[in-house]
């Protein structure tokens, strides 16, 4: 038997949290059914994680950062300093990652619901560090692009539509996807 350490075991349960919330949502998400995923009983999860709440923290946190890292590597691996070469190689890399892991654009989508759902009852500290994530998630963008707005702005909003049309369903040979740039098309 393989011992894990207690950061793995936390980063284990981030997972597992990332694959449950994106599924059922905060509200309808268990910490009982994430303990069980990874295979720890509930006191444990809570010695890892105060409460509920931290642990979806720490998986709209992952979720966030891992997007933050692919678009990073996507702009670096393009081995260009033309913005625009990096936004193709971005776009294509986001497209890979939900396609791949379709529970990560789940999750994106089940952030901004548990947000706007704390926001709405009187809950602004809910989404600090929700915004804090994506704020860092707009800058690295922002960067990447040469630090031009209307760029940012743009790839951001196709990021976005592209998140609601693929979370909706719409196949790729859907004319929806018309307009598109090809990198931004689903595969």
């Amino acid at each position: 038997m393989v011992r894990m350490s207690a950061e793995e075991r936390r980063e284990s349960v981030v997972r597992a949290a990332m694959s449950e919330f994106a599924r059922g949502g905060y509200h309808g998400t268990s910490t009982e059914v994430i303990a069980r995923r990874v295979g720890v009983s509930q006191p444990y999860l809570f010695r890892l994680f105060p409460n509920k709440q931290a642990m979806f923290l720490a998986a709209a946190d992952h979720c966030m950062e891992t997007t933050r890292t692919v678009f990073v590597d996507a702009a670096e691996e393009s081995g260009s300093q033309d913005p625009q070469e990096k936004l193709e190689a971005m776009a294509t890399a986001y497209q890979k990652l939900i396609h791949e892991d379709p529970e990560r654009l789940l999750m994106q989508m089940q952030i901004y619901v548990a947000v706007a759902a704390a926001e709405a009852s009187g809950d602004h500290e809910f989404g600090v560090s929700v915004r804090a994530g994506w704020q860092a998630l707009w800058d690295t963008v922002h960067i990447e692009l040469g630090a031009n707005i209307e760029d940012t702005t743009t790839f951001l909003a196709y990021g976005m539509l592209v998140n609601t049309l693929v979370s909706l369903g719409f196949p790729a040979e859907h004319r929806i996807w018309e307009g598109f740039y090809q990198a931004a098309r689903p595969k």
